[in-house]
């Protein structure tokens, strides 16, 4: 993960920004977090290193974008332009923006948007039932390829149904408050959030505790440098019904799906793996993982496509059940642990009947799926680092 702060500053307009961490910050030294200036980071994607190589790379991950302020503040109006220009020429890197302002999109969004840059998420903030209301139709209506919503701080239960129900959300994050005048954040409120996803298959990730944590009618006050290792523990991530490449997680389907494939959209697989203790074995090693970083997910991604389109697609394939090495690269391993390694798994796991040829479709969802493992794999190798 990578932070680009184009400009710093903001100005509160809901509850959740009551006890903003940028204003905190901004006090403790001596700044005044409402003034709105840009940053000497303003063109940070296309900086370059001495041998004349962007600095950001593509394995670095997705480019967390304002993040001490709000992409589509009012007085960043005339500097917008020149950063949707820089995301288009880094087509290479994913960008996330988050916001509270997602009432201002349309009046922010370049003349070429179309139905959305492929590399750019909008995360909508909503940190109780009130702003849930307002914003999400907003939202909704919003030509945006990849949506997600953001319950952080979270402030009290949300119901979030409805819209998850429309199909156009791809993941949902939440997580308490930080800071000494930390608001206090439920277990029971993230529980019922991750239920709602799993109920329609969209990925659910508990990113932290926050300061103060009620759990079984006991409140817990956790330091800051716990509360993201804290959640993880409670191991209640979901993995949903989507595969991601990169951070940014599109939804695999686009209308109703055959009866045969229902599978796909039903079943949360990383669970299902979690638990087969022949799939759960398999793991990027330490090697395998440089690989990935050092050849880049896109160039991982063209390998899974052409091993997908040579080794399970065709529909008679004459070592079936052999194909697939348990090492040699990536993704292979991710076929293993993912039961897409031949097409007697595809059948059993999947319902996708041999004898036929696999559709573009299929082949699709099964490299993005593959993609899904692999960058799981990175994160969860990277967080272990951060925690430790």
């Amino acid at each position: 993960m990578v932070i680009w702060n184009p400009w710093h500053g903001c100005h509160k307009i809901s509850p959740g920004c009551e006890h903003c961490y940028v204003y905190r910050r901004d006090a403790s030294i001596g700044k005044d977090a409402s003034i709105i200036r840009k940053t000497g980071d303003f063109d940070l994607p296309l900086k370059k290193n001495r041998q004349k190589q962007y600095k950001l790379q593509p394995s670095d991950g997705t480019v967390f974008t304002c993040m001490t302020s709000d992409f589509f503040l009012e007085e960043a109006d005339a500097w917008r332009p020149e950063c949707w220009q820089i995301m288009r020429e880094r087509r290479d890197l994913q960008f996330a923006i988050i916001t509270k302002r997602i009432h201002r999109f349309l009046q922010c969004i370049p003349e070429d948007w179309g139905e959305g840059y492929p590399n750019v998420s909008i995360y909508c903030t909503v940190e109780n039932q009130q702003m849930a209301d307002y914003r999400l139709p907003i939202y909704l209506a919003l030509p945006i390829r990849h949506k997600h919503i953001c319950h952080e701080p979270m402030l009290g239960p949300i119901d979030i149904e409805p819209y998850l129900a429309t199909g156009q959300i791809d993941y949902v994050l939440c997580g308490g408050e930080s800071g000494p005048d930390a608001r206090p954040c439920h277990y029971a409120w993230i529980l019922s959030t991750r239920e709602q996803c799993m109920k329609y298959g969209v990925a659910f990730h508990f990113k932290q505790t926050g300061a103060v944590f009620v759990k079984d009618g006991k409140v817990y006050h956790i330091e800051r440098r716990f509360q993201q290792s804290q959640a993880a523990k409670a191991n209640v991530d979901y993995a949903g019904s989507i595969a991601a490449s990169g951070n940014a997680v599109p939804k695999i389907t686009s209308g109703p799906e055959p009866e045969s494939h229902k599978a796909w959209l039903k079943r949360d697989l990383f669970q299902r793996i979690s638990e087969s203790n022949f799939r759960s074995r398999f793991k990027l090693k330490p090697a395998d993982q440089q690989y990935v970083r050092d050849k880049g997910m896109d160039t991982i991604r063209r390998h899974a496509e052409d091993i997908i389109a040579k080794r399970l697609a065709p529909a008679v394939i004459p070592n079936d059940g052999k194909q697939t090495p348990m090492r040699g690269h990536p993704v292979f391993l991710a076929q293993h642990a993912c039961a897409c390694c031949c097409r007697g798994c595809l059948e059993k796991w999947y319902r996708v009947p041999k004898g036929r040829a696999l559709t573009a479709d299929e082949q699709d969802r099964i490299v993005r799926l593959l993609m899904a493992w692999i960058h799981n794999e990175l994160e969860y190798t990277e967080a272990k680092q951060v925690i430790l």
